[in-house]
C-alpha cells in the first residue's frame, strides 16, 4: 500500500517509474490502471483485490486521484483495501498536493498506518542549482556555476521544464561539458523562455523593445497569467534587494544571498535603484492586481495592465489602478 502525492509532477512520475519495476521483480506482474473522474465505480477496487489474475499471481494497482479528494465512497473503498489487505494485491494511489485536512482524514490515515506515504515538496530556488547539478550528472554533463545559475534562473517552478532542457542539452552536447553560452544559445530557440527574455530587456531600460516584445507575447497566444507570473517573480527580488540596500546591506551581499547570478549583475544593479523599498512593494501590490484581473476576479484589460508594469520595470513612471484599465 502506497500513496504518493506533492507539488512536483515530474518527482511524483519517476517515483512511479521506479516503483513499477521493483514491484516486478516481486512478482507483481500485472498492472492495472484506474483513474479517478466523474462517475467512477469504487467497487473496482474491491473486485480487483478479490478476483484471481488472468496473467500473474500479484498485480499491482494503480489509482490516479487528480483532486486529491476521493469522497466518501472513495474514502470507505480505500479504507477497507487497508483494514483487509489482500496478500496478492498492491494498490498505488497517485494524487498531486493534498490539502492539510486531507492529510488528516481516515483513508489518508489507513494508508499510512499499513502502507508508506511519499510526498514530494517543491523544490525551493535555493536547492534547485543542487538539483540541476546533480541531473546534468546524471545524464552525463558537466557545468560550471554560471551555467547551473542560468539553468536554474530561467527554469524555477518548473521542474519537468528543466528535465526537458537538459535531456535535450544531453543529446547535443557532444563532449558532455557545458558552458553558460551554450545553454544561453539552446534555451532562447523556445517560445517559452520570451517570458524571461522580457524580464531581461525591462530591467536593462529598454522601454520600447519591452513593448514590442509584450505584444509579440501577446499574438502568439502567450498566456498573461505566464507573463504576469515572470514579472511578479523578478519585482519581488527587486524588492528584497531594495529593502536589503535601505538596511546598509551591499549589493555583493544581496547577489549571493537571493542567486543573483553574475551576468545579470549589471542590469539588476541599475534596475534596483530605480524605485526604493516601499516603491517595489508597491510594484509587486500592483503585479498581484493584475493577476486578479487575469484570472477574471477583477475588471481591466489585462495586456494594458502588464504594459504599464513593463513600463514601471523599465523605468518609466506610470500610475495603475484596477479601475483605470
Amino acid at each position: 500500500m502506497l500513496l504518493l502525492h506533492g507539488d512536483e509532477p515530474l518527482l511524483i512520475e519517476e517515483s512511479c517509474d521506479a516503483i513499477r519495476p521493483a514491484a516486478l521483480q516481486h512478482g507483481f506482474e500485472e498492472r492495472i490502471r484506474m483513474s479517478v473522474e466523474p462517475g467512477f465505480d469504487w467497487n473496482q477496487i474491491h473486485e480487483q483485490s478479490q478476483s484471481l489474475s488472468l496473467f500473474s499471481s500479484r498485480k499491482l494497482l494503480e489509482l490516479r486521484l487528480p483532486s486529491g479528494r476521493p469522497g466518501e465512497p472513495g474514502a470507505r473503498a480505500i479504507t477497507e483495501f487497508c483494514d483487509q489487505l489482500p496478500p496478492d494485491t498492491a494498490l498505488l494511489v497517485i494524487a498531486g498536493r493534498l490539502e492539510a485536512r486531507v492529510k488528516q482524514s481516515r483513508w489518508v490515515k489507513a494508508i499510512d498506518k499499513c502502507g508508506v506515504i511519499v510526498e514530494h515538496y517543491a523544490i525551493s530556488a535555493d536547492r534547485l542549482p543542487g538539483w540541476i547539478r546533480t541531473r546534468l550528472k546524471s545524464r552525463g554533463l558537466n557545468a560550471d556555476t554560471e551555467a547551473v545559475q542560468l539553468l536554474s534562473h530561467y527554469l524555477e517552478g518548473n521542474l519537468l521544464a528543466a528535465a526537458q532542457e537538459i535531456d535535450k542539452l544531453a543529446l547535443l552536447c557532444a563532449d558532455g561539458t557545458l558552458s553558460a553560452d551554450q545553454i544561453m544559445s539552446s534555451i532562447s530557440d523556445h517560445a517559452r523562455f520570451n517570458v524571461y527574455a522580457l524580464v531581461d530587456v525591462c530591467l536593462s531600460g529598454n522601454t520600447p523593445k519591452a513593448l514590442r516584445m509584450l505584444d509579440s507575447l501577446r499574438a502568439e497566444g502567450m498566456e498573461p497569467v505566464l507573463v504576469n507570473w515572470a514579472l511578479t517573480r523578478e519585482i519581488r527580488v527587486m524588492a528584497r534587494l531594495a529593502a536589503g540596500l535601505a538596511r546598509g546591506k551591499s549589493l555583493a551581499q544581496l547577489f549571493r544571498a537571493y542567486n543573483v547570478w553574475t551576468r545579470r549583475n549589471a542590469i539588476v544593479t541599475a534596475a534596483v535603484k530605480r524605485l526604493d523599498a516601499p516603491g517595489w512593494w508597491d510594484l509587486l501590490q500592483d503585479a498581484a492586481s493584475v493577476d486578479r484581473i487575469a484570472k477574471g476576479r477583477a475588471e481591466g484589460d489585462v495586456w494594458l495592465a502588464l504594459e504599464r508594469i513593463c513600463l514601471t520595470l523599465s523605468g518609466v513612471e506610470t500610475v495603475f489602478t484596477e479601475q483605470s484599465v
